[in-house]
């Protein structure tokens, strides 16, 4: 299976975007799982959301790409992050 391309986003690809993309990367590792990830913001969704396998965000993203979008807020409440973690591991091994 080739590796998935994931695209971790927030408003500004700063601060929220960094916190998710360390739980990811811990996430990943725990589960085994294989992912191009790159860090940015909602701005360049437009531009080359459509590369990306998976969108992983903090913010609203164009409805044109909700398809492929995973709402990543919980994983900085921790209110509802074992649901976001299950459905990433789920989309990653489609």
């Amino acid at each position: 299976m080739a590796k998935k391309k994931v695209m971790v986003i927030c408003g500004t690809g700063v601060a929220t975007s960094t916190v998710v993309m360390q739980k990811l990367k811990t996430f990943f590792q725990e589960k085994g799982l294989e992912a191009n990830l790159e860090q940015s913001k909602v701005s360049d969704v437009l531009n080359k959301g459509d590369q990306y396998d998976l969108i992983i965000s903090t913010t609203a993203v164009p409805t044109n790409l909700q398809e492929k979008v995973i709402n990543a807020v919980p994983l900085l409440t921790g209110i509802g992050k074992e649901k976001v973690f299950a459905e990433i591991e789920k989309r990653m091994n489609e």
